[in-house]
């Protein structure tokens, strides 16, 4: 098809809306996101977004890192495989259906547990759709014929048969425990499902009268209802204060409870009164002091947050009203000392934000330190890298302090707890299969199976192995397993990283991936989290109809590196819009002046680079500029700073190839006589500059490379370019061009001149005369110079008189005569400004070249650029000096 065809089909301004779908389904309908070809695998398993969740913009940041990733390497050569699923999201999930019935006026014990589980997998069913169009929206190219969900049938029957090891192991076990409860969730909850919050209560002091009318001890207590479930009081063993009462014993108020004063390292004697009340069955601390000392665990609440019949007169009432009483009875006993206001930390539902209750429950329990060991140790031996490498110690942290993980829920949506136990002969078996027809032991058929569901995250942590086919010897989970990266938020490292690696170690032998991306959060304008209550949310959806899925992506990408949260304002996803749209026009340019070129092809059929002794000086430091882009690049994303790699792209394409070289070509495309190597080197570095940039904004790259005279089947399976000759010395001398350029433009600006007049010039280049004279065509249209009126010359600088203008750049000395428009005193003042600049420059350099250790550890090629400015800035100072002394001479 021609260039004037091509251009024809591309409109004024690039419409991410009409090109989106259609590119989007090209590539899936030829099957371009599977595995392809025989390279090295490279494998992403995608972070199963919950079914229950809106598209938020941490998924867009996400689904943009990983997909830049697996694009990159697909391109590379290797076989690419990105594995999209859903999480069943267990609490979550439960509670969006329970508010849905509520609406009907139903509970789910009005459906039973069979009639509430398929109104949740209708739900489910539903939603999956919903999630794999909001991903495609985001240009997610993972294998769609891979897509697994949490409770299909094979990643189920691979959390019974890991449940079903561990158990037979003695790994997991049932027993009683204090664990964190929700009273609104009415489940138990992980450490890690608790969110700690800051609150304004009161902290009471209660007073304790000792046993025999012996005396008093005053406790400090936040919750006073719980002193009903107390079973002593601790001192510190060298408090002063209390070392005779250690040994005594209290009548406890209201309950008359016998109970003893014992001394304890753990408390906190600057704490309150420095006696602590002690509740072991209601506080995590008071839990462990209970079993040094031996006490009893009373409890005096209910799963639902009432008090029960331990609690005495209060039984039946809500915590808060029970709070309320208890002090109002210390009160009219005059056993209530001071009531001051006091900030704490309070625990919460993850999911629902209820105050969380410390409770005595029997749950399932995984004994995590034998797992936990060999996944720390790969961590501090390196074979599990973090970027950024700072989160390594958190996860270290976490597991040399883990603690045994309570993985049961008491929920109905979730897997089940594969447990069986038999009413006749009262054996407890795991089993592998989903339903059991026989006890094992007996062979009776009375069998129950447990009620309780798994903790999701126990699903999720098998994740990298159940959805290849594990426990089966599938193909897939011979190919690609282990992993390479896993691209992850950093607020899961625990919930969900630490998860998989010590369940991949366990199960697979491996460590499921070699290095763990995280990034960081997606936040206001402002750096406040985005939140509907405070209405500052963007809705990743509205803002792509708005700007497309490029500008989105690369505003995200390039808005800050790993780790590190990032401030999103739509006035960026608007200026990446722009960079588009710049991409497109400048496309159109190159398509037109391709028009009647005859465009030369290499062995693989791509666009070849240009003939090195055709090209011009302005070619070669293109082409040399391209080169070096994509080696910067390529080192970009090898070590994981996305974020650079795509600013390095952004500069080179918008200022260097748009800005300078598209300008300066245009003066070789006039006429009838084209140079025909532009056309190549225009139609070279613009492909090269596509496929650089198609894993960040794959849309626009791949629309406006299907338009260019190559014969490649599709941009998203084209090669990765590869860093071609750079010409170290042409460059150099161009760079040198273009900041004399740079600084004719300025003057031009601070002497008011009009944009489209043509000046006079003349130009004393030193050194580079051959440079100058080899692309005068190009500086004088880029400086609008009049060709009568330039002048290249050799010998000593000299000003024509003082109403000239003189700039001083790389050695060049040019003079731009402006009679009647040059202030003499403006110019003094430039000039000195200029040379205070040089005299900078010149003391950083000879800084750098003073300091020994620079000198002799550095590159010799970076020591030599430092000497090469040395010389540049010194030989500066004294021309700027020269001319500098000619003004103030003339008066």
């Amino acid at each position: 098809m021609s260039a004037t065809k091509l251009l024809e089909e591309l409109g004024r301004a690039y419409e991410p809306g009409a090109v989106e779908q259609r590119w989007y389904k090209f590539w899936n309908d030829n099957g371009y996101f599977q595995p392809r070809g025989d390279g090295e695998p490279y494998v992403i398993v995608m972070p199963p977004p919950n079914v229950t969740g809106e598209l938020h913009m941490g998924h867009a940041l996400f689904v943009t890192v990983e997909d830049i990733m697996i694009r990159h390497h697909r391109m590379k050569g290797r076989r690419a495989l990105w594995l999209p699923g859903a999480d069943h999201a267990g609490i979550a999930g439960q509670w969006v259906i329970e508010r849905q019935i509520a609406e009907e006026g139903l509970t789910r014990h009005d459906l039973g547990r069979e009639g509430f589980l398929e109104r949740v997998w209708e739900w489910m069913d539903r939603y999956q759709m919903r999630i794999r169009e909001q991903l495609t929206s985001l240009g997610a190219s993972c294998d769609w014929s891979r897509y697994r969900f949490t409770m299909d049938p094979g990643p189920a029957r691979a959390v019974r048969t890991v449940f079903k090891q561990l158990y037979d192991e003695g790994l997991i076990y049932r027993g009683e425990r204090l664990i964190s409860w929700c009273p609104r969730c009415n489940t138990a909850l992980s450490d890690l499902e608790v969110i700690h919050r800051d609150i304004t209560g009161s902290i009471w002091e209660l007073i304790y009268p000792l046993e025999k009318g012996s005396g008093t001890i005053t406790v400090a207590t936040t919750r006073p209802e719980t002193m009903l479930a107390d079973t002593a009081v601790a001192v510190h063993p060298d408090d002063e204060r209390y070392r005779e009462m250690v040994g005594k014993y209290i009548a406890l108020p209201i309950i008359g409870r016998r109970i003893p004063i014992i001394a304890d390292e753990a408390v906190d004697p600057e704490f309150g009164t420095g006696a602590l009340k002690v509740t072991p069955a209601h506080d995590h601390n008071d839990f462990d002091m209970g079993i040094r000392h031996g006490l009893d665990r009373i409890s005096v609440m209910n799963y639902d947050g009432t008090m029960n019949a331990n609690a005495g007169e209060f039984a039946g009432q809500t915590s808060e009203d029970a709070r309320r009483n208890v002090v109002a009875w210390f009160k009219e006993h005059d056993l209530l000392g001071e009531v001051k206001p006091y900030t704490h930390s309070v625990g919460t539902c993850e999911r629902c934000e209820t105050v969380v209750e410390p409770l005595m429950s029997t749950q399932w329990f995984v004994n995590m330190k034998p797992l936990a060991e060999p996944a720390a140790e790969i961590a501090r031996s390196g074979e599990l890298r973090f970027v950024p490498e700072r989160f390594t110690g958190v996860y270290l942290n976490w597991m040399d302090n883990i603690q045994d993980w309570c993985i049961s829920r008491q929920l109905w949506w979730g897997h089940r707890i594969p447990v069986w136990y038999c009413q006749d002969c009262d054996h407890q078996f795991a089993s592998v299969e989903e339903t059991v027809d026989r006890c094992e032991a007996c062979g009776s058929s009375a069998l129950r199976q447990d009620e309780d569901v798994l903790d999701t995250w126990f699903s999720s942590g098998l994740w990298p192995f159940s959805m290849l086919g594990w426990p089966d010897e599938t193909d897939d989970l011979k190919t690609y397993y282990p992993g390479h990266v896993m691209e992850t938020g950093h607020d899961i490292i625990f919930f969900w990283v630490a998860r998989m690696v010590f369940f991949g170690l366990k199960f697979m032998e491996e460590k499921p991936f070699h290095t763990v991306y995280l990034h960081g959060i997606v936040r206001d304008a402002n750096g406040d989290r985005m939140s509907k209550t405070k209405g500052n949310v963007l809705d990743p959806v509205e803002i792509t109809n708005k700007y497309g899925t490029d500008a989105l992506r690369f505003t995200l990408i390039t808005a800050s590196g790993p780790g590190t949260d990032l401030k999103l304002a739509e006035e960026r996803v608007e200026a990446n819009r722009n960079f588009a749209n710049k991409i497109y026009n400048l496309t159109k340019f190159v398509l037109s002046a391709l028009e009647s070129a005859e465009i030369a092809h290499d062995a693989n059929g791509d666009i070849a680079e240009p003939d090195v002794a055709a090209m011009s000086l302005v070619d070669r430091w293109i082409v040399t500029g391209l080169h070096q882009t994509v080696e910067r690049v390529s080192r970009q994303m090898g070590a994981y700073q996305f974020h650079e790699a795509g600013r390095t792209l952004y500069e080179f394409m918008w200022s260097e190839f748009a800005d300078w070289y598209v300008e300066a070509a245009k003066v070789r495309l006039r006429g009838e006589s084209v140079d025909p190597v532009v056309p190549q080197t225009l139609a070279y570095v613009l492909e090269r500059s596509l496929r650089l940039l198609h894993p960040f904004m794959p849309y626009v790259t791949e629309e406006l490379w299907q338009r260019l005279p190559q014969d490649g089947e599709a941009l998203i399976v084209a090669d990765w370019p590869a860093a071609g000759t750079t010409y170290a010395d042409d460059f150099e001398k161009f760079e040198a061009i273009k900041e004399a350029t740079r600084l004719v433009r300025n003057a031009r600006a601070e002497h008011s001149v009009d944009p489209g007049r043509q000046i006079a010039a003349l130009v004393y280049p030193g050194a580079l005369y051959e440079a100058y004279e080899a692309v005068q065509r190009e500086f004088r249209f880029l400086t609008r110079i009049d060709n009568e009126q330039f002048e290249l010359l050799n010998g000593d600088p000299t000003a024509p008189d003082e109403s000239t203008i003189s700039i001083v750049s790389g050695g060049a000395s040019i003079y731009l005569p402006m009679a009647g428009l040059v202030d003499i005193g403006a110019e003094r003042e430039r000039l000195g400004r200029e040379l205070d600049e040089a005299r900078q420059e010149v003391g950083r350099a000879n800084g750098m070249l003073g300091n020994e250790q620079f000198v002799s550890k550095a590159p010799d090629h970076v020591v030599q650029q430092q000497r090469d400015r040395l010389a540049n800035a010194e030989q500066r100072v004294e021309l700027l000096q020269r001319r500098l002394d000619e003004l103030v001479a003339a008066g």
